[in-house]
């Protein structure tokens, strides 16, 4: 690059170019050269005020630096991950540094929150690489951070007031021998993982946003469902009428939707998608929508593609929500985490042994030990943690999980289901090729469980109300 006065940069073409595919790249005439970097009106500067969740995020901060005293911590963002040749799949930043920095949707690739040693906790920098403007080659040449590709990227100082964090070019960023880095560092990912089972103010206001969301994605299918039935791949048209509705009101989808019709709701991450679906059947749809923040709901439900339910289905949806309900109903302050599950595995051994299907009484079925028949037809747990990933705090100790108590701030699944796969000749043909689950977003208080989702029909009566409505022609 060179000057040749002040406001007249001239940005060079690259002597080797930055993108992945070069051989397809026409060469730039002199004429482009000598006046890409001209002609330009002034940006402003003006500084953004800082985003709500800012000092939540510093508070996140002074928890893990407490745990860490004298430690250099290294928190990076992750980096673009290729889908094919030179395009990349979306960029979403790495749940704990969202966490602990408040940057969402909008993250850079390739930053990094470090954490350095000081007299009194920690000192906190953000890294992340400049904005490539008018007067660099980068500007136009490079397609992965050129502003001419991909529109207008974050300045240092803008950051900084946004999220409330000093910032640094990446370029002054040094790794440590001794740095504590997230990606290596088991006990840094507990404690980044273990710092979300108690959601703040701000992450439960955001969960309640994303659930509210999924609720209109819902509704959207319900309304779409004749669409559905018409196309030979009904699945994939449930499951693009959600996405419109996580792309138009959130970020994304919070994990890749199951939209199961038929025997494919028994297989439990159906995400292919590729399925009929057939007026008679049941259609088995888990989904949820991410928010701009990255927070994301998970709800599924059940619904009889011609609007009602035939008396096998009923009688199996039901025995789904009795079991929802116990599990509800366990869920208090004080409990264990998995006390919800145990809840709603005794209505599950109960309901299948009372139909003939277990070669044993549901309270042999329940013993921890020699039992566990009846999870043939339900073999995933009842509740996972639920916040910025769908699947939150998943490198948390199993004491503060499973064998966790529950405490005011948590949020959580209940999601139980009954699943007889159509070759299972353990049970009557009838109830062959039904999966059943119905889940639902649950935020514990002082007071007991809250269904954040509550509003999305559940029970048999309200699902065939809730199509009728919006999809009379179902």
């Amino acid at each position: 690059m060179s000057t040749t006065g002040e406001g007249d940069t001239i940005a060079q073409e690259p002597t080797q170019a930055t993108t992945t595919s070069t051989n397809r790249r026409q060469p730039y005439g002199q004429g482009f050269l000598d006046t890409i970097s001209t002609g330009w009106s002034e940006r402003p500067d003006s500084l953004p005020v800082e985003r709500a969740q800012a000092p939540y995020a510093a508070a996140r901060r002074d928890a893990l630096s407490a745990l860490f005293p004298g430690k250099r911590l290294v928190i990076p963002a992750g980096d673009l991950k290729q889908r094919s040749n030179d395009t990349d799949y979306a960029f979403r930043a790495h749940s704990a540094f969202s966490h602990l920095t408040g940057w969402g949707a909008d993250s850079e690739p390739g930053a990094v929150l470090v954490f350095e040693p000081a007299a009194d906790g920690h000192d906190v920098t953000l890294y992340f690489r400049e904005r490539a403007d008018r007067t660099t080659a980068e500007f136009y040449s490079d397609a992965s951070v050129g502003e001419f590709w991909i529109g207008p990227r974050p300045a240092l100082p803008g950051v900084a007031a946004d999220l409330g964090i000093a910032t640094a070019h990446i370029d002054e960023f040094a790794a440590g021998d001794d740095d504590v880095v997230l990606d290596d560092d088991a006990d840094l990912a507990r404690a980044v993982s273990e710092l979300r089972l108690v959601k703040d103010e701000y992450e439960i206001a955001q969960m309640r946003l994303a659930v509210d969301v999924t609720a209109q994605g819902f509704d959207d299918i319900v309304a779409h469902l004749s669409d559905a039935v018409a196309h030979a791949r009904g699945e994939r048209v449930v499951e693009g009428v959600f996405h419109r509705r996580a792309r138009t009101d959130g970020n994304a989808v919070g994990y890749d939707t199951i939209a199961a019709s038929g025997p494919h709701a028994c297989y439990l991450h159906w995400t292919r998608n590729d399925g009929a679906v057939v007026p008679g059947d049941l259609i088995l749809v888990d989904a949820g929508v991410e928010v701009d923040s990255l927070y994301t709901a998970d709800i599924t439900r059940t619904l009889p593609v011609s609007g009602r339910f035939t008396d096998i289905q009923r009688r199996v949806y039901e025995t789904v929500r009795e079991a929802a309900d116990a599990a509800f109903a366990a869920a208090v302050p004080g409990v264990t985490f998995r006390s919800v599950h145990e809840a709603a595995m005794r209505v599950i051994a109960a309901r299948t042994a009372e139909w003939g299907l277990l070669p044993v009484t549901a309270q042999e079925a329940l013993d921890a030990d020699s039992g566990g028949q009846h999870r043939r037809y339900m073999v995933h747990g009842t509740s996972h943690h639920l916040g910025i990933d769908v699947h939150d705090c998943a490198q948390a100790r199993r004491e503060m999980y499973y064998d966790g108590i529950l405490e005011p701030g948590m949020v959580f699944t209940i999601e139980p289901g009954l699943y007889f796969q159509i070759d299972d000749l353990t049970v009557p043909e009838e109830y062959r090729g039904i999966g059943v689950r119905i889940e639902d977003d649950v935020l514990m208080t002082a007071e007991g469980a809250v269904n954040l989702s509550a509003g999305i029909p559940r029970t048999a009566d309200e699902v065939e109300t809730w199509i009728a409505r919006l999809n009379p022609a179902a």
